[in-house]
């Protein structure tokens, strides 16, 4: 289950956060100097480039050491 099947979504607030939820429910909420970087990152960014920012906002991206599942 990858980004493309699974992508996170994103609301911003009124108060300047930013809150990212992956199947419905929230995953982290982003506030302060970060939520302004991410949310002017967001703005001029594709949808596949948004997905990334999002996963490294949650900490939810390859690592690089992931195995894949044996089916």
């Amino acid at each position: 289950m990858g980004l493309e099947d699974n992508p996170f979504d994103w609301q911003f607030t009124k108060n300047g956060q930013v809150v990212v939820s992956r199947g419905g429910r929230t995953v982290t909420t982003v506030r302060g100097a970060a939520a302004a970087k991410l949310t002017a990152q967001l703005e001029r960014a594709d949808n596949e480039a948004a997905q990334q920012l999002l996963a490294r906002a949650t900490g939810n991206y390859k690592r690089g050491n992931e195995k894949r599942p044996t089916r």
